[in-house]
């Protein structure tokens, strides 16, 4: 997928978090969010899957245990979703490691437990 192209996206993925959030307001369950943000991409024409199992390799060898990503948007753009108080350290963390071991290059981490949706939408890279 070419970068106008995920760029568009990613700007309905922006919006749709905004909708979501005025809808359903912050204080709510991760998964409730979820739904609300998979059919809100389903409303818009955008393909999206949840809780993606994605195969964990090591040194080249497939493990038994595999990790999962909350939403997958157009099969290239990671989404992980928390309704935390405070986004720490180790939640960007988890979604670059994601990125990486799902070969992506475009993650949101979103985080709807904020008073103002804008202060909790994180844009991460890589090698994008």
């Amino acid at each position: 997928m070419i970068r106008e192209q995920l760029n568009k996206i990613s700007k309905e993925i922006v919006d749709a978090a905004y909708t979501v959030h005025k809808e359903m307001g912050p204080g709510l369950l991760e998964s409730i969010y979820e739904y609300c943000m998979l059919k809100e991409l389903e409303l818009r024409n955008i393909h999206a899957k949840r809780q993606v199992i994605i195969p964990l390799y090591y040194k080249g060898e497939l493990l038994t245990k595999d990790f999962r990503i909350d939403i997958l948007v157009e099969n290239e753009i990671i989404i992980e979703l928390k309704a935390v108080d405070i986004i720490l350290p180790v939640h960007k963390a988890q979604i670059i490691s994601y990125l990486k071991l799902a070969d992506k290059n475009l993650g949101f981490l979103i985080n709807f437990n904020v008073d103002y949706i804008k202060n909790g939408i994180k844009r991460i890279v890589n090698n994008f």
